[in-house]
This record gives C-alpha cells, sequence and structure tokens, in this order.
C-alpha cells in the first residue's frame, strides 16, 4: 500500500525515537549504539597510539632515561592491550552493528538490549585499565600474562589482577555481541534473501561472530583460573603443585590465533564490500570467497601453538602446527586474487577509499610473507621474541584491519553524517600513513635480524641497532601525524561536507537505498530481495520503501516491528517485536562494574551482592518481553500474515540461548582440556590425595540435576494442556537448590584442599562449574514464575518455557560431565 511517505516517517519516528538529553543513556538503538562502539574504539585508539609515541620516544637513542623499566613495562602492556581488547575487536563490532541492518535490510539487531548493555560493559572494563593506567598500578607482565610473571609471586598487587578482570569484563561485551550478530544475521534478513544472496560482508561478519563465540572462552577460563590462582591460591599454573604454566599459553593461544582473523575478517569484508563499487562490477568469486573465509575461520584454531614453537613441544606437535600456519595463505590468497581480478575485470576509479585499499594491498601482501617465514620452525627459532615478530604482526595487523577501517571510514562516512568527503586532508594523511607505517615497521624486520629482542627499554650503543630505531621512531611520529590529519579530514567532513541525499558512490547495497543520515526506523517499510544483495538498484528500490510499498509499510500499536525469517531460504516467518529505550542495561552494567571493583579490591561479599543484583536486574527486566495475550497472524503487508516472534516456532531468542550454550560448552571443553594436559604432562602428578566419596553423595547430586530437565517438561506440559506450571517450576527448584547445596558438601567434605595440588584445584572448577550453572537454572525458573503470573505465557507464547528446557538440559548434561570427570579422575590417577 502506498503511503504519504512524510506521515509514515513522522509515525515511525515517534515510536523509534530515542529521548533527548540524559534520556540517550537509555538508548538501544543500533545506530547509537554502533556508532557508541565505533567513537569509544576512536579514543582507546588514540590512548594507545600515545602509549606507541612513548615507546618509540624511548627507543629513539641508546640508554635513554626518558622512561623507566617499570613505567615502560606498563606502557608497552597496556598498549597491546588497548590496540586489541579496547579497539581492535570493539571497532569491528560497531561497525557490525551499524552497518548489518542497513545492509539485511532490517530495522534493527535482534537484542537490543543486549547490545546496550555490551557497550556499557565495554566501556567501564576499558575505564577500569585506563584508571588503572593513571593511577600506576596498570598491567606490566604484556599483554599476553604469560605464567608464571603474572602469577602473583613475580607480580605483586594489583597490577596482573587489573588485567584479568579488566579483559574479561570487557569479554562480556565481546560474548554478547557475539551471539547478536550471529542471531541477526540468521533470523534479520529481508525477505527473499537467502544466505547465497546475502551481502558478502555478512558473510565475513558471521564467520567472525562464529569465532568470537568459540575463540574467546578459553581466554575468559584462564582469566578465571589465573585470578583464581592470584586470589584463593589455586595451583592451576604452579609446577610445584601439579600446575603448569604452559597450560596458559595453551588457554590464552587459543584464543590468541583466532584473534588475529577474528580482527582481520571483518577489514576483509569490509575491503570485498567496497571494491566492487570502485571497480563497477560485482565481486569475483563471490562463492569461493565465501568458502575461503569458512576455511580460513576452521584453519584458524587448529595452529594456536603456530606461537610456541620455542616452548619444547614434540617435533610431530611442530610439523603439524608449522604445516597448518602455511596452509593459512591459501584461503587468505583466494580472497585477495579475488579483489585483484574484480579490480582487473571492472572499471576502476579511484577516490580516498581505493588509496587505503591499494596501501592495504602493499602492506598486508608483506606482512603474509613474512607469517609464512615464521610458520617454518627452524626460522621461527631464530626470530622468536624479536622485532621481527613486532614488524611482522604490526603488519599484518595494522596493514590488515586499520587500513581497510579507514577506507571504511571514507566510503561509510556519507552514510553517518549526510555529507560527501572534501579530500583536502585525505590525500596527505594517506601518505603520511603509509610512509610513516613503513619507515617505522619495516625497518624493525632489519633490527629483529640483527637480535634486537621485544619488550626491552633500552639498548647500548654497540649493539647496532641505533639508526634502524631512530628512523623507526621518526617514522611513528609521521603516523602519528597522518592519523592527526585523518580525524580534522573526518570533523570538517561532518561540518562542512555537501549535503546529499543516497548513494553518493553509485553502490548496490541495501544501505544506499535510506535517505541520509538514516532515520531511527532504518527503512520505511523492508524489501524483497529476489537477486544477490549487492547486485542491487538503492536509488529505485529507496522512494519504493520510502512509501510504504514494502513489508510492514506501517505505524502499528506503537510497536517496534522488523521481520524474522527462515534461517537459510529468508523466507518470512513470524513479526519480531523489538524492545523500546530502557535505561535496564545502564544499571545492570553499573551492578557489573560494581561486582569487578569489588573483586578487585577483594571485596568478596560485596561483588556477590553486586552479582546477585545484575542477575535480579536480568531477571527484573525481562518481566514485560512479549506479550500479554494471543494474536495469531497479523498482517505484514502483501497479503502476508504471520505470528508475532513470541507464538512463532523458531524465534530469535531459542537460537540465541543454543549458541549461548555454545560458549559456556567450549568453557566447559577448554577446562576438561586443562584437566587431561596437566594430568599428562605437569609436573609432580600424582596428587597426594583424591576424593573418594562413595557413591551416594554424587548419585544423588546426579539426581538433582536430573530433576532440571525433568520438570522443563513437566511446566511445558502443563501450560500446553491450559494449567499452571507450577508443579513443573516446584520440581525444577527444588533439584536446582538440592543439587547446589549438595554440591557445596561434595567440595567441602570430600574434595582435599584445592590450594593443595593443581587436580583438587581442577576438580573444584569443574563442581563450580555445574553449581553456578544450576544457580543460573534457578533463575530461568523465578523468571517463568513471574513471567507466568504476569500473563506472559499460554499454550500458545511458551517461548519462556522452552529457553528454560534447552538450559535445563544442558545443565543436566554438563553437570553429570563434569561430576563424572571429577569423580572418574582418581581412578585414572
Amino acid at each position: 500500500m502506498t503511503q504519504d511517505p512524510i506521515r509514515l516517517h513522522k509515525a515511525l519516528s515517534r515510536i523509534w525515537a530515542t529521548a533527548p538529553g540524559f534520556g540517550r543513556a537509555s538508548a538501544v538503538n543500533h545506530s547509537i549504539v554502533g556508532m557508541r562502539f565505533m567513537v569509544t574504539a576512536a579514543f582507546f585508539f588514540a590512548v594507545g597510539g600515545m602509549l606507541a609515541m612513548l615507546i618509540r620516544a624511548q627507543l629513539a637513542t641508546p640508554q635513554s632515561a626518558f622512561i623507566g623499566p617499570e613505567i615502560y613495562n606498563q606502557i608497552f602492556t597496556m598498549h597491546g592491550t588497548i590496540m586489541m581488547f579496547l579497539f581492535a575487536i570493539p571497532m569491528l563490532e560497531g561497525l557490525a552493528i551499524y552497518m548489518l541492518p542497513k545492509l539485511l535490510g532490517a530495522r534493527d539487531l535482534a537484542f537490543p538490549r543486549l547490545s546496550a548493555y555490551g557497550y556499557w560493559c565495554y566501556l567501564f572494563g576499558g575505564l577500569i585499565l585506563l584508571g588503572a593506567l593513571f593511577a600506576g598500578v596498570a598491567p606490566d607482565s604484556g599483554w599476553f600474562m604469560y605464567t608464571p610473571l603474572s602469577s602473583s609471586t613475580y607480580s605483586p598487587g594489583i597490577n596482573a589482577d587489573v588485567w584479568l578482570l579488566g579483559v574479561t569484563f570487557v569479554e562480556i561485551s565481546a560474548m554478547t555481541l557475539a551471539v547478536e550478530l550471529v542471531v541477526s544475521i540468521l533470523k534479520l534478513r529481508a525477505p527473499g534473501m537467502t544466505l547465497s544472496r546475502m551481502p558478502i560482508f555478512a558473510w565475513y561478519i558471521l564467520v567472525t561472530a562464529l569465532m568470537m563465540v568459540v575463540g574467546f572462552p578459553p581466554l575468559i577460563l584462564g582469566s578465571i583460573l589465573l585470578e583464581m590462582e592470584r586470589a584463593f591460591d589455586l595451583p592451576f599454573f604452579d609446577p610445584n603443585r601439579g600446575g603448569d604454566p604452559l597450560l596458559w599459553a595453551h588457554l590464552f593461544w587459543l584464543f590468541g590465533h583466532p584473534e588475529v582473523y577474528i580482527i582481520f575478517l571483518p577489514a576483509a569484508g569490509a575491503l570485498s564490500t567496497i571494491i566492487p563499487v570502485f571497480a563497477q562490477r560485482p565481486l569475483v568469486g563471490y562463492n569461493a570467497v565465501v568458502i575461503a573465509i569458512i576455511v580460513l575461520g576452521f584453519l584458524s584454531f587448529l595452529i594456536w601453538a603456530h606461537h610456541m614453537f620455542t616452548v619444547g613441544i614434540p617435533h610431530l606437535s611442530l610439523a603439524f602446527f608449522s604445516f597448518g600456519s602455511a596452509l593459512v595463505a591459501v584461503p587468505t590468497a583466494v580472497q585477495i586474487f579475488a579483489w585483484l581480478g574484480t579490480l582487473a575485470h571492472g572499471r576502476p576509479r579511484w577516490d580516498v577509499p581505493m588509496l587505503y585499499i591499494a596501501g592495504f594491498l602493499v602492506i598486508f601482501v608483506l606482512g603474509g610473507l613474512t607469517g609464512v617465514m615464521l610458520a617454518i620452525v627452524p626460522f621461527n627459532w631464530q626470530v622468536h621474541d624479536t622485532h621481527f615478530v613486532v614488524a611482522h604482526f604490526h603488519y599484518v595487523l595494522v596493514g590488515g584491519f586499520v587500513f581497510p577501517m579507514l577506507a571504511a571510514l571514507y566510503y561509510w562516512l556519507p552514510q553517518v553524517t549526510g555529507k560527501l568527503p572534501m579530500h583536502r586532508l585525505s590525500v596527505p594523511a594517506f601518505w603520511l600513513l603509509f610512509i610513516g607505517f613503513n619507515l617505522t615497521f619495516l625497518v624493525m624486520h632489519w633490527t629483529g635480524l640483527l637480535g634486537m629482542p621485544r619488550r626491552v627499554y633500552t639498548f647500548f650503543p654497540d649493539d647496532g641497532w641505533t639508526w634502524l630505531n631512530l628512523t623507526s621512531s621518526i617514522g611513528g611520529f609521521l603516523l602519528t601525524m597522518g592519523f592527526a590529519l585523518v580525524a580534522m579530514d573526518v570533523f570538517l567532513q561532518r561540518k562542512l561536507g555537501k549535503a546529499f541525499r543516497r548513494d553518493p558512490w553509485n553502490a548496490a547495497t541495501l544501505e544506499w537505498a535510506m535517505p541520509t543520515p538514516a532515520a531511527p526506523y532504518g527503512f520505511a517499510s523492508l524489501p524483497r530481495v529476489e537477486v544477490r544483495a549487492d547486485r542491487l538498484a538503492p536509488r529505485e528500490i529507496g522512494p519504493e520503501l520510502a512509501a510504504g510499498r514494502g513489508y510492514l509499510g506501517h505505524a502499528r500499536n506503537g510497536w517496534q516491528e522488523t521481520l524474522g525469517v527462515h534461517r537459510t531460504t529468508g523466507e518470512p516467518d513470524q513479526i519480531i517485536i523489538l524492545p523500546r529505550p530502557t535505561y535496564e542495561p545502564l544499571y545492570a552494567g553499573l551492578s557489573t562494574l560494581t561486582a569487578v571493583l569489588a573483586m578487585l579490591f577483594q571485596l568478596y561479599f560485596v561483588a556477590l551482592a553486586a552479582a546477585v543484583v545484575t542477575a535480579g536486574l536480568f531477571v527484573w527486566g525481562a518481566r514485560d518481553a512479549g506479550q500479554r495475550q494471543d494474536h495469531g497472524l497479523m498482517p505484514a503487508g502483501h497479503g502476508l500474515d504471520l505470528p508475532l516472534h513470541t507464538e512463532a516456532p523458531d524465534p530469535p531468542p531459542l537460537l540465541a540461548l543454543a549458541f549461548a550454550l555454545l560458549a559456556t560448552g567450549t568453557i566447559l571443553a577448554s577446562l576438561l582440556f586443562g584437566v587431561v594436559y596437566l594430568w599428562l604432562n605437569a609436573p609432580n602428578w600424582p596428587p597426594p590425595e583424591v576424593m573418594a566419596p562413595g557413591l551416594l553423595l554424587p548419585a544423588l547430586i546426579a539426581l538433582g540435576l536430573v530433576a532440571g530437565p525433568v520438570g522443563a517438561r513437566l511446566a511445558r506440559g502443563s501450560v500446553s494442556r491450559g494449567h499452571a506450571p507450577w508443579l513443573g517450576l516446584a520440581v525444577q527448584a527444588v533439584g536446582g537448590v538440592a543439587a547446589m547445596a549438595l554440591l557445596v558438601l561434595l567440595i567441602q567434605d570430600a574434595l582435599p584442599d584445592p590450594r593443595a595440588h593443581a587436580y583438587a584445584a581442577t576438580s573444584f572448577a569443574l563442581l563450580g562449574y555445574a553449581w553456578l550453572h544450576v544457580g543460573i537454572a534457578l533463575l530461568f525458573v523465578i523468571s517463568n514464575a513471574q513471567r507466568w503470573a504476569g500473563g506472559y505465557i499460554s499454550p500458545r507464547r511458551m517461548l519462556d518455557l522452552r529457553l528454560t528446557r534447552l538450559w535445563q538440559d544442558y545443565v543436566a548434561a554438563a553437570g553429570l560431565v563434569s561430576l563424572a570427570v571429577a569423580m572418574g579422575l582418581p581412578a585414572l590417577l
């Protein structure tokens, strides 16, 4: 139906608007949250860049007294930490949050409140780390926090605790957004947009987010275990008591190596989107690129020990990891050749984004070549922990992320500002960046080959590194000048650039089909996509959608509506009602901050109380989600009637919980890996004492765990028959409370002192994992009771009960596995 575009715009704007002033703190809209991520990440990038300048000033001359070793250790640790955890990952997350709904033809992401909570966790976690830097107690053990250097013996004080708790806090943000992005890509696309029609950027983000779901849990686990060792003396990494420092290295690089590709892939997705626009033809080898992305993501998890060639792993393992490290070059090369083929078969036109793309191709290919060199074990042994490695990963990460992000900045900035670029400062800024970067890091290869170690705060004149270090420092300051010009250029474009309405680049993707800057609702109506989503005509589609001729071209009941589609076919199967602005994510972020700060200062009762408040806020925040009555099929436009997501068979929350369980299952798998690794490799095994509780107590715990799935099925069956779910909820509550109490009894009475040996510490961690997940299951039960009493559950609206059943099934399975390993390990010993 055709509507007056102005009237439709005003009606939708009233529904989707965020209040001004302090009301902006309640924003959950993807455009606002995504922009906050990117601006905050840019701020942290500036801080990390200033720290890099301090490093280069210290190393510009031999035996410099500019910075002492203690401050230098904090500075280089914080530089790496900021660039990896506070800049690169949040910047790509912000870009994905901002752009994905626009590219996919949706109005927002699946869980706007979760995105907002993720932002507050990121901001507060970053401020903890930054505050520690200004207070002089920043982490100083390196951004990789290797044990035993980061243990309480060699790093007393709270410096290391700041890293462990602050980074874990930030990782909460990363995990929430990873689940958010995966579900949004799979369920919130334009009607007709099959997986094979998705814009290539969505494929890159989908694989990246899946890698985050599986790749970040090992680091989260490692950080928790190391903090438990520092705070409570549990010897996970202490070789004198059955631990092993190399367990930390394995857990860290199980995250750290995929992290490199997590950073690279979204930047490559931006390139695969931008290059076809300026080549004026679709991307060559779309299917081959998709396969290459998937293969690259898979391979990245198999070669974590690429960073551990010198720790004494067996020669067969060295050969495997060396071969895998070299093999990664193949899917990377597929993407590079696809970009070159697109340019070669098109009619390229030059603009500022293309300058940065050309710079990327030069720098990243050089970094890739040195990466292949480092994959060769004998060469790796020679240059391990030298400046050669520093040069390599800066070529890969800066060339592979920063240069593409600058291309994306100049390409998509008109989408944000509604202004065209001016180019007066863009070109000089590029050449300062390109020249400054190569001056800084190219000579570092030579410095490393001459033997200069990483992480040293000074050197002597007769080492032969003086002129090379001075050249690097000069290049570093040129690089800084280039970034300053970029910042000035962005500011001037926003203030003085020429306004336009839509599609300044003559692109072929959906984000340019809307007026710019985008309205809070995105699309006035949603399009149907019948071809690949990089072969569209935004200038023709835009007016049609603005006039309400697509799906959901109306304002109804004050609902923020978007469409949910089948995961693969893209056919619409539900109408999703999204939440309105709320302060609850901010409150939950503040209570989480309180818990983290309390743990940092060892106020554990305060931390426990804050954690309970956080959990309560999540339960309370869910009190009014969904609908209090059955609606049946609702008109969605074009003669299509669909159920609301609360009545649909495949709603987004169900898929989100499945991926959340994949993440927590990866934590359990990493913990089991740690148990087996210590049992087979750590010194001082077998332990002096083992657990022998008999059969009765474990059997009762198992019965309590099984009560959860049984009660969940009873509750769902009762509601489906039109009865109250109280019996099923009571079974779950009694079984959960009993399992938690018996697990505490088992730990207190049967488990040897966890501080005595890593066997007891890992068994404590396994049983604690089960205890925590049973506790979360009780929160599901409380929420179900609250929601039933509020009228949000009916025989047609059983999403809450379906989520609870899925969680209870996992808790029972994971709890039984944890219990079996803890009980069975003494027999193996």
